[in-house]
């Protein structure tokens, strides 16, 4: 008998962030002290007792490294693409950690990484880089996004609607960050899925986490593992497997008719997380996921069940955001963006890009103008191109049913019931209190007003 379907296990997020606003609603009791407003540090931020990821608080990321090697490490982007690691020390919440190390982290949003400033590039930070062992509250690795408008609350609101839906996301919070004593910016922090942290406890068991590369797509390349090489990337559980699960499913969506697609999917993918992924990316207007331009998505495979499920990553075009560079303002929200909801009309594209000019007289190795950088050769993938297993999803009538009720459903749960606002309205108050020294009061209800337009 074919194993039942399993969603991902919901994270202890909710409990966990109860207990820390509890914990630190006890300390300022028992402390006598109180949060300022406009103070970037938050209730509770003492020593980083406060949890990473408690987004009532607008935290410190504070880092310093050598300029001449930054300069180095651009230039070397800059000629070969290849991000290498910068040494820095870095200050999370007050606690300072020597010996952590910085990358450059994205693809499009790093198209002006050449003379933009150290503290509005995208980056990874990895405390154990440089010093073995080296992690804060079990974190190794803290992603500091990108976003073309100034306060990130777009994102940040999707991440929070995928956990609120049942799906594997990312925790964020607002921060402020500062690079070699610069002028603090508001940025937003997430979780980084490759950490063991994020997918340990995301998921229940063993099992193996990879990572679609924008360079790639999901073609079956043969059984040769060397043949996925810059396509898919294994993140985690290296020991529990290597790419073959991966690569058997590929095959399977390759060459299965659809008589087998139907009745074998449910056993190689949790068709109801898939379904509610789909539906969710289109809920927060989400052009650039598993078949965007940047083939945005983790994949997690459970050894127990023998099933993937898609996992969220990458959401700062989420609610109609431009895309812009790797500054944390740029582009803004343009007021667009697809229909909440209808699904993702095909052909659409981003403004300014024609379909016709994809391929009609490019060379090889050559972008469209209006293409972001890091679109393989070929350009597979995003920009009105289909992913093989969306596409045959929506194709078979049962799936598209699964899809559509929780479409339905998720908007009714979510969106028609107030949620979805309530938790802006909330992130929103957050930023008013904590980070006016940041960015001014006017700003941040300009941009929550534009997503909540982006809600109805």
């Amino acid at each position: 008998m074919n194993p039942a379907p399993r969603s991902p296990r919901r994270r202890p997020r909710n409990r966990r962030r109860a207990l820390v606003r509890s914990t630190a609603a006890a300390l300022v009791v028992l402390l006598g002290a109180c949060s300022t407003s406009g103070s970037a540090a938050g209730p509770g931020a003492t020593n980083g007792e406060v949890a990473l990821f408690d987004d009532t608080v607008v935290h410190e990321l504070a880092v310093t490294f050598d300029d001449g090697a930054f300069e180095e490490m651009i230039a070397t982007y800059e000629e070969t693409g290849e991000k290498t690691w910068l040494e820095a020390t870095v200050t999370v919440d007050g606690v300072t950690y020597e010996g952590a190390g910085l990358r450059l982290k994205g693809n499009s949003s790093l198209r002006s990484a050449s003379g933009a400033a150290a503290e509005d590039l995208p980056w990874l930070v990895r405390l154990d880089e440089f010093a073995e062992g080296q992690e804060h509250q079990n974190y190794e690795d803290i992603v500091v996004r990108s976003n073309s408008s100034t306060t990130s609350l777009n994102e940040a609101l999707a991440l929070a609607l995928l956990e609120e839906a049942g799906l594997a996301s990312e925790d964020s919070a607002s921060t402020s960050f500062s690079v070699n004593g610069s002028d603090p910016v508001l940025r937003l922090i997430v979780e980084h899925p490759d950490d063991d942290e994020w997918y340990e406890t995301a998921f229940e068991g063993d099992g193996a986490l990879y990572k679609s590369e924008s360079t790639g797509d999901w073609s079956y390349r043969g059984d040769d593992p060397d043949s996925y090489t810059d396509v898919f990337d294994q993140e985690g559980g290296s020991d529990v497997t290597a790419l073959t699960p991966l690569i058997d499913l590929l095959q399977f969506l390759d060459e299965a008719d659809d008589a087998t697609f139907a009745a074998e999917l449910p056993d190689r993918v949790d068709v109801d997380a898939f379904a509610t992924y789909l539906a969710m990316m289109d809920l927060v207007d989400n052009f650039d996921d598993i078949d965007g331009p940047g083939n945005n998505s983790y994949l997690w495979w459970d050894a127990e069940t023998g099933q993937f499920t898609v996992v969220p990553w990458d959401l700062n075009l989420a609610f109609g955001a431009a895309m812009g560079g790797g500054g944390p303002s740029g582009g803004g929200f343009p007021g667009g963006g697809f229909p909440r909801g209808e699904g993702r009309p095909d052909g659409t594209l981003p403004e300014g890009v024609v379909p016709g000019e994809l391929t009609e007289g490019v060379e090889t190795g050559e972008l469209p103008d209006g293409m972001p950088e890091g679109m393989p050769e070929g350009m597979p993938g995003g920009f009105g191109r289909s992913n093989v297993l969306v596409e045959r999803f929506h194709a078979n009538e049962a799936f598209e049913a699964l899809y559509q009720q929780k479409l339905t459903d998720l908007r009714a749960d979510l969106f028609d019931s107030g949620r979805a606002q309530e938790i802006l309205d909330a992130q929103t108050e957050v930023l008013v209190d904590q980070a006016t020294d940041l960015v001014d009061e006017a700003t941040v209800r300009a941009e929550s007003d534009a997503v909540a337009a982006a809600l109805a």
